[in-house]
């Protein structure tokens, strides 16, 4: 009987995205196998150019909502004659789904998010720190324990997308550099002041020869976005023009992607782009660093200044007297390291 794995990783977008690099290694390395991936419909552009590939929307608003609706999921998915489950996810949610498949005698793994080591990273006290395993590794080592051993080594990235016409309406043809620049985050301890961030934005505009593009989401994010744009000819905000599927390709052409310990890092390193991602009470020890990128692509908060860091694996905790921890990353810095890879 040949293979089909059921893959689960229902929600989160930066989780979501750090799955495709895995799966798209292991498209490649095992065309034979077949692969249906279960999320939110809203990720499914994630995943529309790889092969072996069939996306499950789950409908947790209804069909598929509460316990009873766990159920109707897992009869759903037993049609689809699944032979292992890869939980991705590891919450009460996806364990349900894989225990039935378990009890039903299919092979199933789990990814094991190494609780643990991030705990100990992120103690409230002065520490030496070394990197946990990245979130890569754990979800090659899940697939590894279903017997499929996925290498990363040497990643294969989709084509450069041809924008449509309605998004080239927005953007303008591509004649210059493209700079993304994604400056907010789920929590505020790891968004890089706004201020420092114009500094940084009005520097760049000054090549005309390089278009800055804005991405965020929602009425207040792109008020802020509209501030940062200062009357830039060659700033433009995307926030709320766009579909995924849009800023996906949007991303794909970019030179480089500025963006926070966020969602939009991890879409911008599954689609090959050079990502320089800025740590404020979390580091990309980790296990979030984006996908393939150089560690100093990584700019982190000045530990000597603030030796508890990282204070959260997340960026939910607050820490007394650690709010201005991301003042440390000098807008030059930021700036430097975009330029000096604007090829």
């Amino acid at each position: 009987m040949s293979s089909h794995i059921l893959v689960i990783r229902l929600s989160a977008m930066g989780d979501v995205a750090m799955t495709v690099p895995v799966l798209r290694a292991f498209s490649l390395q095992y065309p034979n196998v077949k692969i249906t991936v279960v999320s939110r419909p809203f990720f499914k552009p994630f995943f529309d150019d790889i092969e072996n590939i069939t996306f499950f929307p789950i409908d947790l608003k209804e069909r598929h909502k509460g316990f009873l609706g766990l159920l109707r999921l897992f009869s759903d998915l037993q049609k689809l004659n699944i032979t292992a489950v890869a939980d991705l996810h590891n919450v009460l949610r996806s364990k349900i789904i894989r225990t039935l498949f378990a009890l039903n005698g299919k092979n199933v793994a789990a990814t094991d998010k190494g609780r643990q080591d991030k705990k100990t990273l992120t103690k409230l006290e002065i520490k030496t720190i070394s990197p946990t395993k990245t979130m890569f590794a754990r979800h090659c080592e899940t697939f590894e324990k279903l017997g499929f051993q996925i290498n990363l080594n040497n990643p294969t990235f989709p084509e450069k997308a041809i924008l449509s016409e309605e998004t080239i309406n927005i953007t303008g043809k591509k004649e210059a550099n493209w700079t993304g620049i994604a400056p907010f985050a789920q929590y505020e301890s790891k968004v890089y002041p706004m201020d420092l961030m114009q500094q940084v934005i009005d520097e760049l505009a000054k090549n005309t020869s390089n278009k800055i593009l804005l991405f965020g989401g929602g009425s207040e994010e792109i008020k802020q976005l509209n501030q940062l744009k200062n009357n830039h000819k060659n700033v433009f905000v995307l926030a709320g023009k766009t579909n995924l599927k849009e800023e996906i390709a949007i991303i794909s052409n970019l030179n480089v992607m500025l963006s926070m310990d966020s969602g939009n890092a991890h879409i911008a390193a599954m689609l090959g782009v050079k990502v320089i991602t800025l740590w404020g009470a979390t580091h990309p020890f980790s296990g979030f660093q984006p996908f393939y990128q150089p560690d100093d692509f990584s700019l982190t908060s000045d530990r000597k200044q603030y030796p508890f860091l990282p204070t959260s694996v997340y960026g939910n905790k607050k820490v007394a007297g650690y709010e201005n921890a991301m003042r440390t990353i000098l807008p030059s810095q930021v700036i430097e390291k975009i330029n000096s890879n604007l090829t």
